[in-house]
Protein backbone atom coordinates (compact mmCIF):
# COMPACT_ATOMS: atom_id res chain seq x y z
CA UNK A 1 0.00 0.00 0.00
CA UNK A 2 1.43 2.95 -1.21
CA UNK A 3 2.05 6.32 1.35
CA UNK A 4 -0.01 9.76 0.29
CA UNK A 5 3.44 10.40 -1.79
CA UNK A 6 3.00 7.44 -3.71
CA UNK A 7 0.81 6.55 -6.63
CA UNK A 8 -0.61 3.22 -6.61
CA UNK A 9 -1.48 2.94 -9.93
CA UNK A 10 -2.82 4.49 -13.15
CA UNK A 11 -6.50 4.25 -14.51
CA UNK A 12 -7.51 5.88 -17.72
CA UNK A 13 -10.88 6.88 -15.55
CA UNK A 14 -11.59 7.06 -11.92
CA UNK A 15 -15.58 7.41 -11.28
CA UNK A 16 -16.52 8.59 -7.19
CA UNK A 17 -19.66 7.34 -6.79
CA UNK A 18 -21.84 4.49 -7.48
CA UNK A 19 -25.22 5.38 -7.61
CA UNK A 20 -27.78 5.07 -11.26
CA UNK A 21 -24.96 8.08 -12.44
CA UNK A 22 -21.98 6.73 -11.31
CA UNK A 23 -22.55 2.83 -12.57
CA UNK A 24 -24.51 3.86 -16.12
CA UNK A 25 -20.94 5.98 -16.88
CA UNK A 26 -18.90 2.66 -15.51
CA UNK A 27 -21.07 0.90 -17.79
CA UNK A 28 -20.44 2.98 -20.63
CA UNK A 29 -16.62 3.02 -20.21
CA UNK A 30 -15.99 -0.34 -19.73
CA UNK A 31 -17.84 -0.81 -23.35
CA UNK A 32 -14.96 1.78 -24.80
CA UNK A 33 -12.65 -0.15 -22.89
CA UNK A 34 -11.40 2.10 -20.59
CA UNK A 35 -11.57 -0.41 -17.78
CA UNK A 36 -13.01 2.35 -15.14
CA UNK A 37 -12.71 1.93 -11.49
CA UNK A 38 -15.10 3.22 -9.38
CA UNK A 39 -14.55 4.24 -5.86
CA UNK A 40 -17.76 3.35 -4.69
CA UNK A 41 -17.86 5.30 -1.13
CA UNK A 42 -19.99 4.21 1.99
CA UNK A 43 -23.20 3.52 0.02
CA UNK A 44 -22.35 1.50 -3.06
CA UNK A 45 -25.43 1.80 -4.51
CA UNK A 46 -26.64 5.47 -3.96
CA UNK A 47 -29.98 6.13 -2.38
CA UNK A 48 -31.82 3.71 -4.36
CA UNK A 49 -30.37 1.11 -1.71
CA UNK A 50 -32.61 2.90 0.81
CA UNK A 51 -35.36 2.33 -1.48
CA UNK A 52 -37.96 -0.71 -1.40
CA UNK A 53 -40.14 -0.12 -4.61
CA UNK A 54 -39.09 1.04 -8.00
CA UNK A 55 -41.91 1.95 -10.04
CA UNK A 56 -41.13 4.55 -12.17
CA UNK A 57 -37.81 3.20 -13.57
CA UNK A 58 -38.23 2.21 -17.71
CA UNK A 59 -38.06 -1.76 -18.47
CA UNK A 60 -39.49 -2.60 -14.55
CA UNK A 61 -43.38 -3.33 -15.15
CA UNK A 62 -43.91 -4.96 -12.43
CA UNK A 63 -41.75 -2.39 -10.09
CA UNK A 64 -37.84 -3.65 -8.43
CA UNK A 65 -36.70 -3.18 -4.91
CA UNK A 66 -34.07 -1.02 -4.71
CA UNK A 67 -30.89 -2.38 -3.90
CA UNK A 68 -31.92 -5.38 -6.56
CA UNK A 69 -31.60 -2.49 -9.10
CA UNK A 70 -28.41 -0.96 -8.12
CA UNK A 71 -26.92 -4.78 -7.86
CA UNK A 72 -28.04 -5.38 -11.31
CA UNK A 73 -26.18 -2.14 -12.63
CA UNK A 74 -23.09 -3.26 -10.93
CA UNK A 75 -23.39 -6.43 -12.41
CA UNK A 76 -23.77 -5.16 -16.05
CA UNK A 77 -20.96 -2.68 -15.48
CA UNK A 78 -18.37 -5.57 -14.15
CA UNK A 79 -19.44 -7.77 -16.52
CA UNK A 80 -18.18 -5.57 -19.10
CA UNK A 81 -14.83 -5.00 -17.48
CA UNK A 82 -15.28 -2.29 -14.62
CA UNK A 83 -13.95 -2.68 -11.22
CA UNK A 84 -15.77 -1.47 -8.28
CA UNK A 85 -14.37 -0.83 -5.20
CA UNK A 86 -15.89 -0.34 -1.82
CA UNK A 87 -13.92 2.40 -1.04
CA UNK A 88 -14.40 6.31 -0.06
CA UNK A 89 -12.41 9.09 -1.54
CA UNK A 90 -10.98 11.10 0.79
CA UNK A 91 -9.79 13.88 -1.38
CA UNK A 92 -8.46 14.55 -4.76
CA UNK A 93 -5.78 17.09 -6.43
CA UNK A 94 -6.44 18.71 -9.28
CA UNK A 95 -4.13 21.01 -10.11
CA UNK A 96 -3.03 18.89 -13.19
CA UNK A 97 -3.50 15.88 -15.24
CA UNK A 98 -2.95 12.90 -14.34
CA UNK A 99 -5.52 14.20 -11.34
CA UNK A 100 -4.64 12.28 -8.19
CA UNK A 101 -7.65 10.63 -6.50
CA UNK A 102 -6.72 9.88 -2.09
CA UNK A 103 -8.80 6.42 -0.56
CA UNK A 104 -7.79 4.32 1.72
CA UNK A 105 -4.03 5.23 2.28
CA UNK A 106 -3.89 4.70 -1.85
CA UNK A 107 -3.01 7.23 -4.55
CA UNK A 108 -4.55 6.39 -7.75
CA UNK A 109 -3.68 8.82 -10.89
CA UNK A 110 -6.77 9.67 -13.30
CA UNK A 111 -6.25 10.55 -16.91
CA UNK A 112 -9.59 11.51 -16.01
CA UNK A 113 -12.39 11.63 -13.56
CA UNK A 114 -16.11 11.50 -13.23
CA UNK A 115 -17.78 12.68 -10.12
CA UNK A 116 -20.85 10.99 -9.30
CA UNK A 117 -21.24 11.46 -5.72
CA UNK A 118 -25.53 11.84 -5.31
CA UNK A 119 -26.74 13.88 -2.62
CA UNK A 120 -28.76 12.87 0.40
CA UNK A 121 -31.85 14.01 1.60
CA UNK A 122 -31.84 16.04 4.96
CA UNK A 123 -34.03 14.61 8.01
CA UNK A 124 -35.26 15.87 11.02
CA UNK A 125 -32.85 13.54 12.83
CA UNK A 126 -35.14 11.81 15.39
CA UNK A 127 -35.19 7.97 16.39
CA UNK A 128 -38.47 7.58 15.42
CA UNK A 129 -38.22 8.96 12.01
CA UNK A 130 -35.20 7.12 11.24
CA UNK A 131 -37.21 3.72 12.76
CA UNK A 132 -40.12 4.32 10.21
CA UNK A 133 -38.08 5.79 6.99
CA UNK A 134 -39.44 3.68 4.10
CA UNK A 135 -42.70 2.74 6.34
CA UNK A 136 -44.24 5.53 5.65
CA UNK A 137 -41.41 8.11 5.95
CA UNK A 138 -40.23 9.37 2.89
CA UNK A 139 -37.88 12.19 1.02
CA UNK A 140 -39.52 11.81 -2.37
CA UNK A 141 -42.93 12.57 -3.15
CA UNK A 142 -42.48 12.20 -6.78
CA UNK A 143 -41.07 8.48 -6.02
CA UNK A 144 -43.04 7.23 -3.61
CA UNK A 145 -46.79 9.39 -3.87
CA UNK A 146 -48.14 6.84 -5.81
CA UNK A 147 -48.08 4.05 -2.65
CA UNK A 148 -50.16 6.60 -0.66
CA UNK A 149 -53.28 6.76 -2.72
CA UNK A 150 -56.14 7.20 -0.84
CA UNK A 151 -54.44 8.26 2.72
CA UNK A 152 -53.75 11.48 4.40
CA UNK A 153 -50.45 12.66 4.85
CA UNK A 154 -48.05 15.08 6.42
CA UNK A 155 -45.12 17.31 3.96
CA UNK A 156 -42.25 19.09 6.21
CA UNK A 157 -40.65 21.99 4.95
CA UNK A 158 -41.80 25.89 3.20
CA UNK A 159 -39.65 26.27 0.38
CA UNK A 160 -40.33 25.68 -3.26
CA UNK A 161 -39.92 21.64 -2.93
CA UNK A 162 -41.98 21.65 0.10
CA UNK A 163 -44.75 23.38 -1.95
CA UNK A 164 -44.36 20.88 -5.05
CA UNK A 165 -44.02 17.79 -3.46
CA UNK A 166 -47.50 18.60 -1.15
CA UNK A 167 -49.23 19.92 -4.58
CA UNK A 168 -48.06 16.31 -6.43
CA UNK A 169 -49.31 14.18 -3.53
CA UNK A 170 -52.69 15.63 -3.96
CA UNK A 171 -53.23 13.81 -6.87
CA UNK A 172 -53.54 10.80 -4.30
CA UNK A 173 -54.21 12.05 -1.50
CA UNK A 174 -57.58 13.12 0.01
CA UNK A 175 -55.85 15.39 2.91
CA UNK A 176 -51.77 16.71 2.67
CA UNK A 177 -50.56 18.56 5.56
CA UNK A 178 -47.84 20.90 5.86
CA UNK A 179 -45.94 21.81 8.57
CA UNK A 180 -43.51 24.53 8.42
CA UNK A 181 -41.65 26.03 11.56
CA UNK A 182 -42.55 29.90 11.03
CA UNK A 183 -45.74 31.53 10.02
CA UNK A 184 -44.94 32.29 6.39
CA UNK A 185 -43.38 30.56 3.77
CA UNK A 186 -40.01 30.73 2.41
CA UNK A 187 -41.29 29.25 -1.20
CA UNK A 188 -41.86 31.75 -4.35
CA UNK A 189 -44.80 33.33 -4.48
CA UNK A 190 -46.24 31.08 -7.39
CA UNK A 191 -45.52 27.75 -5.27
CA UNK A 192 -47.13 29.28 -2.36
CA UNK A 193 -49.99 30.54 -4.33
CA UNK A 194 -50.67 27.29 -5.80
CA UNK A 195 -50.44 25.30 -2.48
CA UNK A 196 -52.84 28.00 -0.71
CA UNK A 197 -55.19 27.90 -3.34
CA UNK A 198 -55.49 24.11 -3.24
CA UNK A 199 -58.45 22.72 -1.28
CA UNK A 200 -56.64 19.25 -0.46
CA UNK A 201 -53.38 20.86 1.33
CA UNK A 202 -53.62 22.21 4.86
CA UNK A 203 -50.90 24.81 6.40
CA UNK A 204 -50.16 23.48 9.65
CA UNK A 205 -48.15 26.67 10.83
CA UNK A 206 -45.18 27.54 14.06
CA UNK A 207 -44.87 23.93 14.42
CA UNK A 208 -42.42 21.78 14.32
CA UNK A 209 -42.55 17.34 14.69
CA UNK A 210 -41.01 16.10 17.60
CA UNK A 211 -41.70 12.54 17.02
CA UNK A 212 -43.26 10.25 14.36
CA UNK A 213 -45.55 7.61 15.69
CA UNK A 214 -45.73 4.34 15.76
CA UNK A 215 -42.35 2.60 15.49
CA UNK A 216 -44.45 -0.03 18.07
CA UNK A 217 -47.16 -0.58 15.04
CA UNK A 218 -43.78 -0.55 12.28
CA UNK A 219 -45.87 2.52 10.14
CA UNK A 220 -46.85 5.52 10.09
CA UNK A 221 -50.10 6.50 12.45
CA UNK A 222 -49.18 9.80 12.82
CA UNK A 223 -47.18 12.90 14.04
CA UNK A 224 -46.71 14.93 17.89
CA UNK A 225 -46.46 18.38 16.94
CA UNK A 226 -45.34 20.86 19.42
CA UNK A 227 -46.97 24.44 18.50
CA UNK A 228 -43.41 26.93 18.47
CA UNK A 229 -45.56 29.72 19.59
CA UNK A 230 -47.81 28.51 22.26
CA UNK A 231 -45.87 25.28 23.40
CA UNK A 232 -48.60 23.01 22.74
CA UNK A 233 -48.32 19.13 22.08
CA UNK A 234 -51.31 18.00 19.57
CA UNK A 235 -51.16 14.79 17.46
CA UNK A 236 -51.94 14.62 14.14
CA UNK A 237 -53.37 11.42 12.63
CA UNK A 238 -51.45 10.86 8.78
CA UNK A 239 -50.40 7.70 7.21
CA UNK A 240 -47.14 9.06 5.52
CA UNK A 241 -44.50 11.95 5.98
CA UNK A 242 -42.83 13.42 2.94
CA UNK A 243 -39.41 15.03 3.83
CA UNK A 244 -38.88 18.30 1.93
CA UNK A 245 -36.53 20.28 3.89
CA UNK A 246 -33.59 19.79 1.41
CA UNK A 247 -30.89 17.84 0.12
CA UNK A 248 -27.18 18.09 0.64
CA UNK A 249 -24.98 17.21 -1.96
CA UNK A 250 -21.68 15.00 -1.23
CA UNK A 251 -19.20 17.42 -2.32
CA UNK A 252 -17.40 18.21 0.62
CA UNK A 253 -14.60 15.91 0.33
CA UNK A 254 -13.65 18.05 -2.70
CA UNK A 255 -12.62 20.35 -0.20
CA UNK A 256 -13.03 23.52 -3.38
CA UNK A 257 -11.24 22.01 -6.00
CA UNK A 258 -14.26 22.06 -8.13
CA UNK A 259 -16.72 25.02 -8.54
CA UNK A 260 -20.09 24.82 -6.87
CA UNK A 261 -23.16 26.77 -6.88
CA UNK A 262 -24.60 28.70 -3.41
CA UNK A 263 -25.84 25.21 -1.77
CA UNK A 264 -23.07 23.33 -2.90
CA UNK A 265 -24.50 21.53 -6.22
CA UNK A 266 -20.86 21.02 -8.63
CA UNK A 267 -21.17 23.66 -11.22
CA UNK A 268 -20.66 21.87 -14.92
CA UNK A 269 -21.74 22.94 -18.85
CA UNK A 270 -24.24 20.86 -21.01
CA UNK A 271 -22.22 18.63 -21.52
CA UNK A 272 -21.32 17.70 -18.12
CA UNK A 273 -17.71 19.33 -17.92
CA UNK A 274 -16.34 20.89 -15.01
CA UNK A 275 -13.84 23.71 -15.36
CA UNK A 276 -10.56 21.47 -14.67
CA UNK A 277 -10.03 19.98 -18.26
CA UNK A 278 -11.18 15.91 -18.11
CA UNK A 279 -13.27 16.22 -15.14
CA UNK A 280 -16.50 15.58 -15.70
CA UNK A 281 -19.60 15.73 -13.13
CA UNK A 282 -23.16 13.85 -12.92
CA UNK A 283 -26.25 12.49 -11.26
CA UNK A 284 -27.77 14.03 -7.59
CA UNK A 285 -24.39 16.17 -7.15
CA UNK A 286 -25.20 18.16 -10.00
CA UNK A 287 -28.65 18.00 -10.47
CA UNK A 288 -31.00 19.73 -7.57
CA UNK A 289 -34.21 19.39 -9.87
CA UNK A 290 -35.52 15.96 -11.36
CA UNK A 291 -32.97 13.78 -8.33
CA UNK A 292 -34.49 11.26 -10.80
CA UNK A 293 -32.92 7.21 -10.87
CA UNK A 294 -33.06 7.96 -14.63
CA UNK A 295 -32.34 11.36 -15.36
CA UNK A 296 -29.37 10.62 -13.34
CA UNK A 297 -28.36 7.77 -15.30
CA UNK A 298 -28.58 9.79 -18.69
CA UNK A 299 -26.21 12.57 -16.97
CA UNK A 300 -24.17 9.00 -16.33
CA UNK A 301 -24.04 7.93 -19.58
CA UNK A 302 -23.34 11.77 -21.25
CA UNK A 303 -20.21 12.25 -18.67
CA UNK A 304 -18.90 8.41 -19.93
CA UNK A 305 -18.84 9.48 -23.77
CA UNK A 306 -17.33 13.03 -22.77
CA UNK A 307 -14.80 11.38 -21.25
CA UNK A 308 -13.96 8.74 -23.71
CA UNK A 309 -13.41 11.37 -26.23
CA UNK A 310 -11.57 13.48 -24.20
CA UNK A 311 -9.57 10.99 -23.68
CA UNK A 312 -9.51 9.92 -27.74
CA UNK A 313 -8.33 13.59 -28.67
CA UNK A 314 -5.17 13.41 -25.66
CA UNK A 315 -4.08 10.36 -27.75
CA UNK A 316 -4.39 12.24 -30.62
CA UNK A 317 -2.28 15.14 -29.59
CA UNK A 318 -0.03 13.16 -28.00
Amino acid sequence: MGSDNDTDSRQKVVIVGSGPAGLTAALYTARANLTPLVLEGDEPGGQLTTTTDVENFPGFPDGIQGPEMMNLFRTQAEKFGAVCQREKVTRVELESRPYKVHYAGKVVEAESLIISTGASAKYLGLESEQLLRNKGVTACATCDGFFFKGMEVAVVGGGDTAMEEATFLTRFCPKVYVIHRRDKLRASKVMQDRALKNEKIQMVWDSTIEEVLDPAADKVTGLKLRNLKTDEVSELAVEGLFLAIGHRPNTAFLDGALKVNDTGYLVTDERTRTAKPGVFACGDCVDFRYRQAVTAAGTGCQSAMEAAWFLEEQDQEA
